[in-house]
């Protein structure tokens, strides 16, 4: 009889063995679908987050682009009302600049 108690347990080991084998690949493969699902739930927020992005900044530009067609026209305006003074104002900071840029310099 005790070679027929250790053949119970050794196949009470092998199903043992089998069950947890079992259960193991269930979840691997559970854990692997999660893992999936999680991917795409994330590259689906990251691309929504990109073209939200995308949409702002093409906004951002019309209006910057609209601001600066402004600023031109103003500044257009202006230089032909007044064209000595702007040419004045235009010597006098390249002046300034020409300054700063040869004091810089020397102190190097």
């Amino acid at each position: 009889m005790p070679a027929n108690a250790v053949d119970y347990a050794a196949d009470e080991a092998k199903s043992a063995v089998n069950a947890a084998s079992d259960s193991a690949t269930k979840l691997s493969a559970e854990a692997q679908r999660s893992f999936a699902d999680a991917a795409k739930r994330i590259e689906r927020a990251v691309a929504e987050g990109i073209e939200q992005l995308r949409a702002q900044t093409r906004a951002y530009s019309d209006t910057a682009g609209q601001q600066i067609d402004q600023a031109q026209q103003y500044v257009t305006e202006r230089v032909k009302e007044r064209p000595l003074a702007a040419t004045g104002a235009a010597l006098g900071v390249g002046v300034l600049i020409g300054l700063l840029l040869s004091a810089a310099s020397s102190r190097r």
